[in-house]
């Protein structure tokens, strides 16, 4: 028997088996058992969340021999030729690859025949973002009333480009990405039915490198296995990823805080011997600054079992949160960055470089460059204080604070500024008052009448404006304005995007805006749905316009003509 590989072989065949999914599962469950059926599910994701399993496991619920349900009985012949991909009545289309309008007239002449072994017919059509305007177009008034026999369940990892006409014709179910410890459990559940030797580290590091996709995780498993001939070991995972060892990267942590940059680099130098990856190096170091950052804010988040938990608290007391934050920023913008560098290697030593020079000083020290002396200050009699034997940064405010009997009265004033100031300094002060300037009339701050849109294509944003043209106006007022945005574009509510937001708002009112934004289900159309429709209002007019021309109608009707209405562009 041919070997069948383990992301086929634990595919979910019911929805108690799908992990990760627990809001999906239960509006479906709730639905199929007081068969309570839309027409038309859209199901929306990443790779490898479980839409296309999702799909199969409602068509074997609409057609399990034992009646509509929630739980298929999972032997009967509707389940068993699903399962096996021989179901007459179910239909899996794959839109990559059949995206013309012809492919889904196909689908919607074969629609209005009933079923010829199931209850109903239900039409699979994966990565439907694919398909053409004009298959889009041609299928619309099908999705909204098809024949009460036919089941549509759409699936894309792209929702963004699906029309909002077919948008609105379906229930939408947005699948979430899995965590790295759900990917760590369910693997670990599969090796110990395989029956195969592993060590738990091994599976959190696959579990990380899965990145939300179980399908992925999966697959990186039989890769781990066929790698360690029969095992899955920690080391052998690690050399399969090109993963960095922990405890390098408290190496650079640790040289970091000690301001050694002879062993950053001599660190960087042992990563390029071991053949480890710089990128993951640098994801790894970005992933361990998130657990420490996570230890100073909730002492306790951390599990118990977790690997090298005590170095990751101990790092959490010896560096400060800002040099923490400030790392973790700087790893996340050397990964993007790394592409873009001479060579990995390269990239890799000026992240950690920037790391080491944007690292604040220690406070009440002032830097000085190499081989330099301090500046020369005028001669005077020695302070009779204790502590004037140490040289102090320059400090305005303390100087006008200190005791005058600080120094001899005959001593001529200290001139604390930098060198480079001193000589402008006298005629600065000799420099007569400027007159003072016409004062023009104040400016009128702006007013909003509550026109969203309006506001956001005023704005002209730049990278603001992806988070504001996907969000919906909740409610303002003069100080502050509160958005919501769909699960969908969780990307472009990042706090970057919101603080330039939040800038913009405030330098257009003249006045301290506040933002506040909330993730979930949007109720009117945003400035981007808006855009949409009106470009699909003007589109159809278009076609409108030259399908009713009478040279393009003699044509059509005395030549044979056909119109090809993907060239068709509104002016």
């Amino acid at each position: 028997m041919s070997y069948q590989v383990l992301a086929r072989k634990w595919r979910p065949k019911t929805f108690a088996q799908l992990v990760g999914q627990e809001h999906v599962i239960k509006a479906l469950a709730n639905a199929f058992a007081s068969e309570r059926l839309h027409h038309a599910y859209l199901l929306t994701g990443t790779r490898g969340v479980g839409k296309t399993t999702i799909a199969r496991i409602m068509a074997k619920a609409l057609n399990c021999e034992t009646g509509i349900t929630s739980e298929p009985c999972g032997v009967c012949s509707a389940c068993t030729q699903i399962d096996a991909g021989r179901f007459v009545d179910l239909l899996e289309i794959d839109a990559a690859s059949n995206t013309g309008i012809d492919n889904i007239r196909e689908v919607l002449d074969n629609a209005q025949y009933a079923p010829t072994a199931g209850r109903f017919k239900v039409y699979i059509i994966d990565e439907v973002h694919m398909l053409s305007k004009s298959a889009f177009n041609a299928m619309l008034k099908t999705l909204e009333e098809p024949p009460s026999h036919v089941k549509f369940i759409l699936a894309t990892t792209d929702p963004q480009k699906v029309p909002i006409t077919v948008l609105s014709r379906c229930l939408q179910f947005s699948l979430r990405q899995m965590t790295p410890q759900q990917v760590t459990g369910h693997l670990h559940q599969v090796l110990q039915a395989e029956q195969i030797e592993f060590e738990p580290l091994a599976l959190n590091l696959i579990g990380h490198a899965a990145s939300g996709s179980m399908r992925d995780g999966l697959s990186l498993l039989d890769q781990a296995i066929a790698y360690g001939a029969g095992k899955v070991e920690e080391a052998d995972v690690r050399a399969m990823l090109g993963a960095v060892d922990q405890s390098y990267l408290f190496d650079l942590l640790t040289a970091l805080v000690a301001k050694d940059g002879s062993t950053l680099l001599k660190t960087a130098d042992t990563i390029a011997e071991r053949g480890l990856s710089y990128e993951a190096a640098l994801h790894e170091l970005a992933s361990l600054l998130q657990q420490i950052a996570l230890v100073q804010a909730v002492p306790n988040a951390l599990a118990d079992d977790l690997p090298l938990r005590e170095q990751i608290v101990a790092a959490a007391q010896a560096i400060s949160p800002e040099d923490i934050q400030l790392y973790y920023q700087i790893a996340l913008h050397g990964r993007r960055d790394l592409p873009l560098a001479p060579d990995e290697y390269a990239g890799f030593t000026m992240t950690i470089l920037r790391m080491l020079a944007f690292a604040p000083s220690s406070a009440g020290h002032t830097a000085l460059p190499a081989n330099s002396n301090p500046p020369a200050v005028p001669s005077a009699p020695a302070p009779t204080h204790p502590a004037s034997n140490h040289p102090a940064p320059s400090n305005p405010v303390a100087n006008n604070l200190a005791p005058s009997s600080s120094a001899p009265a005959s001593a001529p004033a200290r001139n604390d500024s930098p060198p480079w100031q001193q000589d402008a300094a006298p005629a600065a002060m000799s420099m007569p008052a400027p007159t003072p300037a016409r004062t023009s009339a104040p400016v009128k701050p702006a007013q909003f009448n509550g026109d969203w849109r309006a506001l956001v294509v005023h704005l002209k944003l730049g990278q603001a404006g992806m988070l504001a043209q996907h969000s919906e106006l909740l409610s303002y007022s003069d100080i502050q304005f509160n958005i919501k945005v769909e699960e969908v574009h969780r990307s472009v509510a990042t706090r970057d995007y919101q603080e330039k937001l939040r800038s913009a708002l405030s330098e257009h009112f003249g006045r301290d805006i506040a933002l506040n934004v909330q993730i979930g289900e949007v109720q009117t159309e945003t400035p981007a749905d808006i855009h949409y429709r009106e470009k699909q209002e003007r589109q159809d007019q278009a076609v409108a316009a030259i399908n009713n021309d009478p040279f393009v109608q003699t044509m059509v009707k005395e030549f044979g003509a056909s119109i090809a209405l993907d060239s068709i562009k509104p002016i």
